[in-house]
């Protein structure tokens, strides 16, 4: 677990949470996604905490969810794996408390989702954003089909999901995706500015607006927990999976299952 955790630091009111996993360039496996929820849920109850930053360590965000960790041979297991899941998506979007992402490197997949689920997304110039759910065989999920369209729109987050569009942190802001590019290297900086300045901030009414503006989140969230699961139970994921870990390209059937 010590090359798998997410880290955590306080100052002046903000809660840094980074995510640390070297060996898969911070994807999103299992037991880190356990303890972000478990300290996204810790600052919720905490009042000396006013705002969240959310980072990814070595350069990168996130590569995506953990292909290795996916495992689902069940529609009880799946409902299971995104309902823990969606634990965190809930904390983000609806809690109380301001989170800001600080990007650097690839933010993909279960990453994407992660920096779309915060209020403002911080981006480093090399930043490089992509959805690439497709490529193993499953749609989009951690709330992103609901969080991508509410900051582009829907027929540009309808490309991030159909093709696997990439987009840099320049084309990210000039579509709403990113909301500050700066510098490679003082992305966290400028993230834990915008925090300190969110933290000063009247508590009631933040939380209040976030709310309102998770609203339709639930219904999203259960109607992608239903059809996520299909999708870890389809031959094209276990084909998608195979391709990825063999370093191939996938060979997928064309059509439902």
């Amino acid at each position: 677990m010590a090359e798998m955790q997410v880290r955590s630091a306080r100052d002046a009111g903000v809660l840094t949470l980074t995510l640390d996993y070297p060996a898969r360039r911070n994807a999103l496996a299992v037991p880190l996604r356990e303890q972000l929820h478990d300290l996204l849920e810790a600052a919720q109850g905490d009042r000396a905490i006013g705002a969240i930053v959310v980072t990814g360590a070595g350069g990168t965000f996130c590569s995506g969810g953990d292909i290795s960790g996916m495992d689902v041979s069940d529609h009880a297991g799946g409902l299971e794996r995104m309902r823990r899941t969606h634990r965190i998506i809930r904390l983000m979007v609806a809690g109380r408390l301001p989170i800001v992402a600080a990007v650097e490197g690839w933010c993909v997949g279960a990453g994407l989702s992660v920096a779309c689920a915060c209020d403002t997304i911080v981006a480093a110039e090399d930043a490089k954003f992509m959805a690439g759910f497709g490529k193993v065989g499953l749609m989009a999920d951690l709330g992103l089909p609901f969080t991508l369209p509410a900051r582009i729109g829907n027929g540009r987050a309808r490309q991030f999901f159909l093709y696997g569009t990439q987009a840099s942190a320049a084309e990210g802001e000039r579509i709403g995706l990113v909301d500050h590019v700066v510098p490679k290297g003082v992305t966290l900086e400028k993230a834990q500015e915008l925090g300190r300045f969110l933290a000063a901030q009247a508590a009631l009414p933040i939380a209040l607006t976030k709310r309102i503006l998770a609203e339709g989140l639930e219904r999203a969230l259960e109607d992608e927990r239903q059809f996520q699961t299909a999708c870890f139970l389809s031959a094209d994921h276990a084909e998608g999976k195979a391709a990825f870990l063999g370093k191939r390209e996938p060979k997928f059937g064309g059509g439902p299952r």
